[in-house]
């Protein structure tokens, strides 16, 4: 098994072997632009000094520099394109080894995805700076991170579907050049999910051109006339002015269509030349061979009318770039006034559409899900002491040894275990401040969430039943809606219980029950709503500071446990083990830190 600083020796490698493709780029980029302005300056000066000498005089000296130096531009280009290249490439392996050492400020954690009244989001802290999510997001297309944005918020609750994503994410685990290279094309030249939305527009707009009999004739009824015209002038049958007067009618009336052309052009030209960077993402993945089921069907989805999906993209690709030569009003006059030229590109990219533009939500959908598998794998890469749970079919169970929090140091994270084999049964935590109960709830629901992705988790060993994760541990009080903190926490308890008497299967983390009340009603509806949630069957876990809530042992001595986190005072100094012990909180600690703190504190 691979090891962390196998791992970083594995970008390190890469890193090295990108700086030098980069510094041979450059060179070469320099080496090119000298040649291209010393051709540049020896067609001119060619042109004056044979200028009198004839055509053959001119071909040598300036002519052939000229086509040298325009044959230069289009090698100056592919330099330019391998430069950007290998710095984003080595630019995203420096990010990795970061990442390895808990940096992962390079990386979206989906903010806009925070939303305080989800099931249990919020409370992991899952989105946002310094989240899970950001840690695992590698995602480079904007339907990717929407996927994998879903993933997140919506877990799986079936173990065959579990199953499966666990095995395309093992599988891409191990190829770290496809991933790399994935994430590189993206970033590339990434694009925005308004760009996406855009092009779905496009995709289900109505053509103009083509749907009328008279524009599909024109150009080649223009055409066709122009070479009678030329043709006839040639052979000294019809005057060169008429021919060249013909050839300027039609460069005029070819205005008529270019006002709709433009506009076209401007609304969705560089949102569909974004897809030729996913036709570069779509090759990579069709040119990979696919074992595992989920995969494959993604892989499967890549085409259209038995073309590979790249293939078809490319040709949408070649016609906008061809439609974008009329930048060049000089060779876009001539064009047109051979054969409206405009006119036929714009009807090309048109059939183009009508042929294949259903496909692209399918397309982008799959390149997305790919997108957000290559991310779950590259954090599996990047975690190689961490394991693929057990997923079971069999309600309820939860187990698992030595589980750390994905966030924290590895060297410094103390892991701690569960074992839930049955339904109903919950855990209560009791412990001192700081001794570590809220860290463990969210050390339990975090890899229970990666657990029921699909995703491997940081424990020794863990088997997982998949019921629908729900937490309260954060709740928050509101003054837009004129909520107060309590009546927050009533609704949050309100909707468990009306999901579990609805027939849905859940797993709850709780943390402090009714935080917001005095201490007697605090522990009288404490009582009342666990002994609810035991009359329906639910399972979980519940952290409080209420020492009391641990003799509900009495009444369910097969269906609670009682742990706690402890707060050991030594020698005058407050120490902290982090382990979970048996048993109820004997120690407390508030008084002694304030005490510590120079607060005095008065006995009556």
């Amino acid at each position: 098994m691979k090891t962390i600083e196998d791992i970083t020796t594995s970008y390190q490698t890469i890193i090295q072997e990108s700086e030098l493709q980069l510094q041979k780029a450059r060179k070469y980029i320099r080496h090119i632009s000298l040649l291209r302005l010393l051709l540049f300056v020896g067609a001119v000066a060619g042109a004056i000094t044979f200028w009198s000498d004839g055509w053959g005089s001119l071909l040598w000296a300036a002519i052939l520099p000229l086509v040298l130096f325009i044959w230069l531009m289009k090698i100056h280009n592919k330099w330019f394109y391998k430069k950007d290249f290998f710095k984003k490439k080595l630019e995203i392996n420096q990010q990795e080894i970061k990442a390895l050492d808990y940096d992962y400020s390079a990386f979206d954690g989906g903010s806009e995805y925070n939303n305080p009244s989800h099931l249990y989001s919020y409370d992991l802290d899952i989105f946002g700076e310094h989240s899970l999510f950001q840690s695992v997001n590698r995602t480079s297309t904007p339907s990717g991170k929407q996927k994998l944005a879903n993933w997140f918020n919506q877990h799986l609750e079936s173990k065959e579907a579990i199953e499966q994503r666990q095995e395309g994410i093992q599988e891409l685990s191990g190829d770290l050049n496809f991933r790399l290279l994935f994430r590189l094309y993206g970033l590339l030249f990434k694009g925005t999910p308004a760009d996406t939305a855009e092009i779905y527009e496009w995709a289900n707009s109505a053509n103009y051109h083509r749907k009328q009999a008279l524009f599909r004739i024109l150009p080649l009824v223009v055409g066709l006339v122009n070479l009678i015209c030329i043709t006839l002038a040639i052979m000294n049958i019809l005057p060169s002015s008429i021919a060249g007067g013909v050839f300027v009618c039609f460069i005029m009336l070819s205005f008529a269509f270019s006002k709709g052309i433009t506009k076209t052009q401007n609304m969705y030209g560089v949102k569909l030349q974004i897809l030729s960077t996913y036709a570069d993402q779509i090759l990579l993945t069709e040119q990979k061979a696919m074992n595992s089921s989920t995969l494959q069907k993604l892989k499967g989805e890549l085409t259209s009318q038995g073309q590979p999906a790249s293939k078809t993209l490319r040709q949408l690709s070649k016609r906008m770039n061809a439609l974008d030569q009329r930048n060049n009003m000089f060779i876009s006059a001539i064009l047109n006034g051979l054969f409206f030229w405009e006119l036929w590109q714009v009807m090309r990219i048109e059939k183009w559409k009508e042929v294949h533009a259903e496909n692209l939500p399918k397309w982008l959908q799959a390149l997305g899900e790919i997108d957000a598998y290559c991310s779950l794998a590259t954090f599996a890469y990047n975690h190689p002491n961490y394991i693929y749970p057990k997923i079971s079919a069999t309600p309820f169970s939860l187990k698992g040894e030595e589980l750390g929090h994905p966030l924290m140091n590895r060297d410094k994270c103390v892991r701690n275990g569960i074992d839930i084999i049955k339904r109903p049964y919950f855990i209560i935590i009791t412990g001192a401040n700081m001794a570590g109960k809220s860290t463990y709830l969210r050390t339990v629901g975090t890899n229970y969430l990666l657990a029921c992705m699909g995703a491997p988790v940081w424990a020794k060993q863990m088997e997982v039943y998949p019921a629908r994760l729900v937490t309260s541990l954060r709740t928050s009080d509101s003054l837009t809606d004129n909520e107060s903190y309590f009546f927050a926490e009533l609704k949050r308890l309100k909707m468990i219980i009306d999901r579990l008497q609805s027939g849905e299967e859940l797993f709850i983390i709780l943390d402090e029950i009714l935080k917001g009340t005095n201490s007697m009603d605090k522990q009288k509806g404490s009582f009342a709503l666990v002994k609810q949630l035991m009359s329906l069957q639910a399972n979980g876990i519940i952290a409080t500071h209420d020492l009391l809530l641990g003799t509900l042992t009495e009444s369910f001595p097969e269906d609670i446990r009682n742990f706690c986190f402890e707060a050991d005072i030594t020698q005058d100094e407050l120490t902290f083990s982090y382990r979970m012990r048996d048993g109820v909180a004997q120690n407390m600690n508030a008084c002694f830190l304030m005490k510590k703190m120079g607060i005095a504190i008065i006995d009556n």
